[in-house]
């Protein structure tokens, strides 16, 4: 029985400024103040579908949504550039706010950045890409009351 998304896992470059913008940015807190770490191991280069693999990761919380991240030390990354909406893979996630306007300035004080671009209102929701320090997207939105879409207003899925 599938009962739902338990986490979006994200690899960063450096773990503790992210772990600092998403706890001050979206609430993020960390489950276990330790984190985990690997090198040399075999079995977690099963897991991961990676030889040679070692990293550090922490696991966050806010509300009921767990965000995973790792920093690889091995192997290096062939990628310097961040995902594009536009590249395959899971290339973003999507925050819901309350206030837009005010909501998007407190994330840009945070450390956010959205190019010079306004968000765009369509009229069952206000919406904008941005990106967080390391070129991450996010999807910042504010869902209009009535329109089933909103998160306030979903009822809990069962699978």
């Amino acid at each position: 029985m599938i009962r739902g998304i338990h986490h979006i896992g994200m690899n960063c470059r450096d773990i503790e400024r992210m772990k600092k913008f998403y706890g001050e940015a979206f609430g993020f807190r960390p489950v276990d103040e330790e984190g985990f770490a690997w090198a040399d191991e075999p079995m977690m280069d099963h897991i991961v579908d990676v030889k040679g693999s070692a990293s550090k990761g922490i696991m966050l919380r806010a509300g009921t949504c767990y965000l995973e991240m790792f920093e690889y030390s091995a192997p290096q990354s062939d990628i310097e550039r961040p995902l594009r909406p536009y590249d395959r893979g899971y290339t973003h996630f999507c925050v819901d706010v309350t206030d837009m306007e005010n909501d998007i300035e407190f994330l840009k004080k945070c450390g956010m950045t959205f190019n010079d671009r306004d968000f765009v209102d369509v009229g069952h929701v206000k919406t904008l890409y941005g990106y967080d320090p390391e070129g991450n997207v996010i999807e910042v939105q504010q869902t209009a009351p009535g329109n089933n879409f909103a998160l306030s207003e979903l009822e809990r899925p069962t699978f």
